[in-house]
């Protein structure tokens, strides 16, 4: 226990002197490794992850669920989920905010990305709030924390990585994410009602959109709901597996942007890079986290530590919430996946040994990912507003993300406590 305590400070230590978190858990796992067993046997492991995790067919859901996103985007369907929203709570006070929350959970549902979801609703929804007069604290903060709705509803990169990396079933974990993601967006619209209630000013309502302008607003959004339908639907049904579901949606994504007239050769290109750029970044973090995870196992450190806990007295459901507190600190100074793919290692043996259901896990994660991505100094989707909102300083960007902080923690406390919202939907699964 004692060589993998080491190794985490070593890992620690080298994130500090600035080195990626990849080639931190990569270096230590395998200088690690080295010494404990050879640098024969260190060598051979490495080279196995690398190929293992290249050619392992499961993992093809990751390129193209993020291929299926970027393709969406740029049919220009985040427009119109913006504007179907807006024609339904737009006459509210804080209307534009709240439809930037359900803009955000139904991009959410073709995207699979907490960054990209934050990033294109930036463009999207920030310019009429501004035009209407929306305090940049509310618009910012609304944006950043709508934008980590795209790891929780389903599909998710983070659950398809944990699934992956855990063995657990990637459909059951879809399904688990499905109404805590509903509760996340309907308790980040209430943190907006929160806001204008205390300060009116901060998001004036707009215009109430007549019947007619509602239905043709919906009828702009088709195309989502018939990816969400077919790809959400045939996983959760049965009908095929979810690395088949995310080769139907990047196919569907593919013909609704031709179709839209959106899909130029330039814009393919662009496409296929940045999906190759964002998929290339994901694998080497899971190799690197695999190989940390190979030295981890090898010092038995998580039979160790499960062993101490059952001996402090301690209930299990106090284990996992002194866990989920873990990873809400670490979420403020630490990027999220590596996080999570650093510490899985050790907890996750711990959890299961306990007698939790690895699915229910696994929806806890995202919720602690959430709040890491949002919680300053370092939550990612803060500075890709301050990236792309010039003018907007992360100050105030700071100032508006705090209640909404707060109300993923609340949902983290309820799916901690009421496991069935979790769980409720896997189990009707065959």
């Amino acid at each position: 226990m004692i060589d993998a305590l080491l190794g985490f400070g070593a890992v620690f230590l080298l994130a500090l002197l600035r080195l990626p978190l990849a080639v931190a858990m990569g270096a230590v796992g395998f200088v690690g490794l080295g010494l404990l067993r050879g640098w024969q046997p260190a060598m051979a492991n490495a080279a196995q992850v690398v190929f293992d995790t290249g050619f392992a067919y499961t993992l093809s859901v990751v390129p193209l669920f993020i291929l299926m996103g970027n393709l969406v985007a740029r049919a220009g369907l985040a427009h119109e989920l913006f504007r179907a929203a807006y024609a339904f709570v737009g006459h509210v006070r804080g209307g534009l905010a709240h439809a930037t929350v359900l803009a955000c959970a139904g991009f959410g549902a073709i995207c699979g990305s907490s960054i990209a979801t934050a990033a294109t609703m930036a463009k999207v929804a920030y310019p009429p709030m501004k035009k209407l007069g929306y305090a940049d604290y509310l618009s910012t903060g609304v944006i950043a924390a709508g934008g980590t709705l795209g790891i929780m509803i389903p599909p998710s990169t983070i659950l398809v990585i944990y699934g992956i990396v855990t063995e657990t079933h990637i459909g059951k974990l879809f399904a688990a994410g499905v109404i805590p993601g509903l509760m996340c967006a309907g308790l980040l619209m209430a943190g907006v009602a929160w806001i204008t209630w205390r300060d009116p000013g901060a998001g004036p309502a707009g215009e109430r959109s007549t019947a007619a302008e509602r239905w043709a607003a919906l009828r702009g959004i088709w195309g989502v709901l018939l990816l969400v339908v077919v790809v959400l639907g045939g996983i959760y049904g049965g009908f095929f597996t979810a690395t088949e579901g995310a080769g139907i949606g990047a196919f569907g994504a593919f013909l609704f942007a031709w179709f839209r007239r959106t899909l130029t050769l330039r814009v393919l290109r662009d496409v296929l890079v940045e999906s190759a750029r964002t998929t290339a970044m994901l694998f080497t973090i899971l190799i690197a986290a695999q190989i940390f995870s190979s030295f981890v196992n090898y010092t038995t450190m998580p039979g160790d530590l499960k062993e101490w806990i059952l001996h402090q007295g301690l209930s299990p459901l106090m284990v996992v919430g002194a866990m989920m507190l873990i990873y809400v600190l670490l979420g403020t100074i630490m990027e999220e996946l590596s996080m999570v793919l650093l510490t899985i290692p050790v907890f996750f043996p711990v959890v299961t040994g306990l007698g939790f259901d690895p699915v229910w896990f696994g929806v806890l994660i995202v919720l602690v990912v959430q709040i890491g991505l949002i919680s300053p100094p370092v939550g990612m989707n803060l500075f890709v507003l301050n990236t792309l909102l010039k003018g907007v300083g992360l100050k105030q960007i700071f100032r508006g993300v705090w209640l909404f902080v707060l109300a993923l923690v609340l949902a983290l406390v309820l799916v901690l406590e009421i496991q069935p919202l979790s769980l409720w939907l896997p189990g009707l699964m065959k």
